[in-house]
């Protein structure tokens, strides 16, 4: 009697075990506590970046001879003392050679010295965060070491982005729309093959593209773009953004945007050297973001914007090889694409 009732009652279990899996509740619950993981991981990786950002290696050029070599050193250690990090010297012969490094976004500021006094010349447009930390610094060792110093600012930002986020926000809306369109796409326009959703996503890339090149600098004035290659730039982030999620899409079907929020989003952005220039991010950040597409969008942007005729193929190669790595990824597994005719 008591073995028919455990059998009764094992039975029951997996028929309500069964009522729930194939129930809404299944994917709900998943979703309820994938969301409650999402929200810490999301905040951890923003804050991890951003919320104190320390200098660890900061490259800078030196050149000329100076009247003292003790002087520089003991300007060089208390900037370190002060920074809490290591200053990078790169010595160059004249200082049209450490002007080229710093245009190239080799180096961060030049040190000289010129008529028994040192100057300090930033570049704000390399980095603002990095030019802040320096320009506060740099008074008070000249003072405290007794060295005369000059700190201009050689390559500002331009007055519509003083903090220099313009960039990084133009970059993240075209990662984030670039894959929202994508997710679009699959569930109101899932009757798409899949040459034609690779069609359309070539098609809002281009007129996403254009819309915030357009908002941003004939809207609202923030920034002075060179609006073709802008514009090109976030067409071809929006597109690599789009074809990641399309990618992870037949791949493992509706739960795609994780993968692509933790790639893009969580780990992607906080990394790309946007928010915070990367001699300021953890130091793992700064390797990888460079790496991923959202790294690849800010630097080329930032190269199209303040240093035009010093662009980087790099950043493009990664943004490349993103798109055509996830495109191929999507066309050979397209027989699981969801939807088609």
């Amino acid at each position: 009697m008591s073995q028919q009732r455990d059998t009764g009652r094992a039975h029951r279990i997996r028929e309500k075990w069964h009522a729930f899996r194939v129930s809404p509740f299944l994917p709900a619950v998943v979703v309820t506590f994938i969301v409650a993981v999402a929200a810490g991981l999301f905040a951890g990786s923003y804050t991890y970046a951003f919320a104190n950002p320390t200098p660890r290696h900061i490259p800078t050029a030196v050149t000329g001879v100076p009247a003292s070599e003790v002087k520089r050193a003991q300007f060089v250690q208390g900037m370190e003392r002060a920074l809490g990090a290591s200053l990078r010297l790169r010595h160059y012969p004249t200082y049209a050679q450490a002007l080229h490094a710093v245009n190239e976004q080799q180096v961060f500021a030049i040190l000289q010295e010129r008529r028994g006094r040192a100057e300090l010349d930033l570049s704000g447009a390399s980095g603002a965060s990095v030019a802040q930390l320096l320009a506060e610094a740099a008074p008070r060792v000249s003072s405290s070491v007794g060295v005369p110093l000059v700190v201009k600012d050689i390559r500002p930002l331009q007055p519509g982005d003083p903090r220099g986020l313009a960039v990084f926000y133009i970059s993240l809306a075209s990662v984030i729309l670039g894959f929202i369109g994508a997710v679009q796409l699959s569930v109101h326009a899932k009757e798409l093959t899949p040459a034609e959703r690779i069609a359309f996503t070539v098609a809002y890339s281009l007129l996403g593209g254009f819309s915030i090149c357009a908002v941003v600098d004939w809207g609202l004035g923030a920034l002075r773009l060179p609006f073709v290659e802008s514009w090109l730039i976030l067409a071809l982030t929006m597109f690599t953004s789009g074809m990641v999620f399309s990618m992870f899409n037949v791949l493992i079907g509706r739960w795609a945007l994780l993968p692509t929020w933790g790639l893009m989003v969580m780990l992607g952005n906080p990394s790309s050297g946007g928010a915070v220039s990367w001699p300021l991010l953890p130091s793992l950040l700064g390797t990888v973001g460079r790496w991923l597409p959202p790294g690849a969008s800010v630097n080329a942007q930032h190269t199209a914007v303040y240093f035009r005729h010093y662009q980087h193929p790099f950043p493009f190669a990664v943004l490349a090889v993103w798109a055509v790595a996830a495109g191929t990824v999507f066309w050979v597994w397209r027989h699981r694409h969801p939807g088609g005719r």
